[in-house]
């Protein structure tokens, strides 16, 4: 038998459990991954919780988009993988688990140089990340704000920007400062006097911001500092962005995903493994639970208590 987190109801961390399923078995297009780490996001929490909608429970209901593992059976479809291929796992429902049925299209190989926890760390944040800056037009010669740069898709935002050209003012804690100067960024702290402080800190006009933390001070100082507001977009406030005539890529938007922002998230997982692989982009990785301890995890993703990515163990 295979073990999974699941929850029956919308609630607390405490609505988690693990439960004992039927093993995985492909379809034609499909492969069962044995799960190796199990990457832990916020939506992770915002769904269980009920705070993001969702459709009524039925059944019980897995939980997690992301992982990484090795391939123990294979479709007779499935072309370009073979079993015993490493891989990440990206977009497929139910990752906190020992195993896992994955359509071939949501996997990428993983070669040696990348760890099972670095891969189940990127799904979510760096297509997130890499979709969000390809839709605002981020290239050379840019002045981009990040808000909460020094959360995993802040990161991931960072370092795509400045690989692509682009300056990077990125806000955080004073704690969290030296980590954003070393993937070049220049840091700001928030609250109080943020306004002031990204304007000290911007070599010129900041052209463009991506809000990764939801907050009010982060709308207002975007709208306040960028002159395009096509060119500023928030991963967080989907379902209010409209009102301040801002973009919005998922985080509660009622506007769906372009084909072309889809494929830009599909592409961005391979990119990334093959920049870690080159030493040319670092994952934070944070506390490594037991997969039994997922509502510990909700916990610490909920209170961010915890720096880097939460990863599960199975």
């Amino acid at each position: 038998m295979t073990r999974a987190i699941v929850y029956t109801e919308f609630g607390s961390p405490d609505v988690l459990h693990l439960m004992e399923i039927p093993d995985p078995v492909p379809l034609h297009d499909e492969a069962v991954v044995r799960i190796e780490a199990a990457g832990v996001n916020p939506i992770d929490a915002k769904l269980r919780s009920g705070r993001r909608p969702s459709p009524p429970i039925t059944e019980p209901r897995p939980v997690g988009f992301d992982g990484a593992g090795v391939i123990v059976a294979l479709g007779e479809s499935v072309k370009g993988f073979v079993v015993g291929d490493r891989v990440a796992i990206h977009d497929t429902r139910g990752t906190y688990a020992s195993a896992l049925t994955v359509p071939a299209r949501n996997l990428a190989v993983l070669p040696d140089a990348v760890t099972a926890a670095e891969g189940a760390a990127i799904g979510i944040p760096a297509a997130t990340a890499y979709q969000s800056l390809r839709s605002l037009n981020v290239g050379d010669g840019d002045v981009l704000l990040v808000h909460a740069g020094s959360g995993a898709v802040g990161q991931a935002a960072v370092q795509f920007a400045v690989s692509w050209g682009a300056t990077v003012i990125a806000t955080g804690s004073p704690a969290r400062h030296d980590q954003l100067r070393e993937l070049g960024a220049i840091p700001v702290a928030y609250g109080e006097g943020l306004l002031e402080r990204v304007r000290d800190a911007a070599p010129s006009p900041v052209t463009v911001a991506l809000d990764c933390a939801g907050t009010d001070e982060a709308i207002e100082t975007s709208l306040a500092l960028v002159a395009d507001r096509d060119r500023i977009a928030t991963i967080v406030r989907g379902p209010d962005a409209a009102d301040f005539g801002i973009r919005a890529f998922s985080g509660g938007s009622p506007v769906p995903l372009t084909d072309q922002e889809k494929a830009w998230r599909a592409e961005a997982v391979a990119k990334t493994i093959d920049l870690i692989a080159a030493g040319d982009f670092t994952v934070e990785l944070g506390p490594e639970l037991p997969l039994a301890e997922a509502a510990r995890a909700h916990e610490l993703v909920e209170s961010g208590e915890a720096d880097g990515k939460i990863i599960l163990v199975p």
